[in-house]
């Protein structure tokens, strides 16, 4: 039976901040294929998909749900600036109404900047909320340089799905929907987020296409450890890459059952 697929969208009106990326007859009409693919399994998943760039709107979203913490600074509105020219969010339903999916991505500016001082600068915004007792003095540090990381520099965060809806599948198809988005709207230099160390040491950064993942800790006012993150990564070709492979590698197939042969 063929499902029909419902797609929200909210008043979706990206404008790239910078250079004149545009895609090719051939390259939007790949890229339809590949969204209209995920969107149909993850219908036929019983999710729906809404797609919004109106960032007061997704924070009365995020302040319905309850047992979950405080929407991150560099999505919220009411203290960074994030709207439809620079950032998007995507939301899943289930078939009762209920929120089960969030993550959202924006796009920064660092032609003159690297990542390592833009999370000096910025770091409020990133911290986990409540998890320092003093964020002016909390400093998120990693063994090595991610001096490389610069230009058009995309923040990905944001990506939750609830306990009754977790699985492998679902996680990559999720990820697949901002990337592929994130490619057309912006086409990045880099994107990266951070994710939980323990989520990391399983290799969940992978399954949402992650190519690089950098031990890193949040250090405090007397450089005690107050959280310890991956700062996970991907440059444009890693998410080229990614966005490019077929849809259907993504779901799991269903096992065969062995062969009975008669003696």
């Amino acid at each position: 039976m063929l499902g029909i697929v419902f797609i929200r969208c909210n008043s979706v009106k990206h404008e790239r901040l910078t250079g004149d990326f545009t895609m090719n007859a051939s390259e939007k009409f790949a890229q339809i294929c590949r969204i209209s693919t995920i969107i149909n399994d993850l219908n036929m998943m019983g999710i729906t998909i809404t797609v919004g760039s109106d960032f007061n709107e997704y924070k009365l979203i995020r302040e319905k749900q309850e047992n979950r913490s405080n929407i991150y600074p560099m999505f919220d509105s009411t203290c960074s600036f994030v709207d439809h020219t620079n950032g998007f969010w995507i939301i899943g339903s289930n078939q009762q109404g209920k929120v089960v999916h969030t993550q959202a991505i924006r796009l920064l500016e660092m032609s003159s900047t690297s990542l390592d001082e833009h999370l000096m600068l910025h770091r409020h915004k990133y911290i986990t909320p409540g998890t320092t007792p003093n964020p002016d003095k909390t400093f998120f540090k990693v063994p090595g340089s991610l001096e490389h990381i610069k230009g058009k520099v995309c923040y990905h965060g944001e990506f939750w799905i609830s306990s009754e809806e977790r699985n492998q599948s679902l996680t990559q198809l999720l990820s697949r929907v901002v990337f592929d988005l994130a490619l057309s709207t912006w086409n990045p230099d880099f994107v990266f987020g951070f994710v939980p160390l323990t989520l990391a040491y399983k290799g969940i950064p992978a399954r949402y296409g992650y190519c690089h993942s950098e031990h890193g800790i949040w250090a405090g006012p007397e450089n005690e450890v107050t959280s310890e993150e991956a700062l996970v990564w991907m440059s444009r070709k890693d998410l080229e890459n990614t966005t490019s492979n077929s849809v259907v590698e993504l779901i799991p197939k269903p096992k065969l059952k062995p062969a009975l042969y008669a003696s």
